[in-house]
């Protein structure tokens, strides 16, 4: 049986036309939505959101293209825009009953999170990102030998074929490589949630490679178009990120206050999977954002 979020209920949901997102639901209050990023699922949630629904209505979907949700084809390079799938998270909302939400992703799922606060800034009201740059960023600062530690962007931003080919061969061995290299606790994820996100990314090869892909292509061109407007996330936003730009040679705070208009941006000593290895420290910063 597959590892749930202890004490959530689980549905599947209609976001789009021929669209069905796996989510998990708990608690009451305020409503917030907690993105995931890659490899991982809504389970990466599984900590934070039982804490937070103590108040909270927590709602943890699988991103369309991971886990149980649907896998629709990208037939015309816009299915895992993250315009689309920032939609998707609002069509969520709206049919759960709630118009107006805070919302957190980390990774991939924070990008979207970025573009839902973009698109919809009347329907987000508190914005939270974990360890990532805004898409337009984390292009621009990846150059010489240090861009290594992004291979995956680049291969899967090669046009469809390749890149499927390639990971689709080992699967386990592509996703794996970056539970290991990324946690700097191993503990974080027990063996039956990591043979979860093994088997569900193993299941969405073509998706996540589409997801991938967007981000090089009409990702940036999203984001080219709101920096010319002037275009910048309105709510109160929270940003926790490992501290990894001093290596990189850039400053990650610097970039997100070009985005963010009231930024509190907090860097967390631990590894990428920081909901997994660092919650407390998690739950302590979203429950201030939510006061905020």
């Amino acid at each position: 049986m597959e590892p749930r979020i202890s004490g959530f209920d689980y549905r599947r949901v209609e976001v789009a036309e021929g669209v069905r997102l796996n989510v998990a639901v708990g608690g009451s209050g305020s409503p917030i939505v907690l993105l995931h990023g890659f490899p991982q699922t809504h389970l990466m949630w599984r900590h934070v959101a039982a804490d937070l629904a103590a108040d909270h209505t927590v709602i943890c979907p699988d991103l369309r293209g991971y886990g149980a949700s649907d896998k629709p084809a990208d037939t015309d390079g816009t299915a895992y825009a993250k315009r689309t799938m920032a939609a998707d998270v609002v069509a969520l909302a709206r049919a759960l009953g709630h118009d107006r939400f805070a919302l957190a992703g980390h990774d991939r799922g924070a990008l979207v999170a970025i573009r839902a606060g973009l698109d919809h800034p009347g329907v987000v009201t508190h914005l939270a990102s974990l360890d990532v740059l805004p898409t337009l960023d984390m292009w621009e600062v990846m150059h010489g030998t240090t861009a290594a530690v992004g291979f995956h962007l680049y291969l899967m931003a090669q046009p469809p074929g390749l890149p499927e080919q390639l990971i689709g061969a080992a699967p386990d061995a592509f996703f794996g490589h970056f539970l290991d290299i990324w946690a700097r606790d191993p503990e974080a994820i027990p063996a039956d949630v990591r043979a979860a996100y093994l088997r569900a990314s193993r299941e969405a090869v073509t998706s996540i490679v589409a997801d991938y892909r967007a981000s090089a292509i009409i990702d940036v061109e999203h984001d080219r178009v709101d920096q010319a407007a002037g275009n910048r996330l309105r709510m109160p936003v929270s940003v926790l990120q490992q501290d990894w730009g001093a290596v990189l040679g850039f400053d990650a705070a610097a970039l997100w206050r070009e985005w963010a208009t009231d930024l509190d941006h907090t860097p967390v000593t631990c590894g990428h999977f920081m909901a997994e290895e660092a919650p407390a420290e998690v739950v302590k910063a979203l429950r201030f954002l939510l006061t905020r």
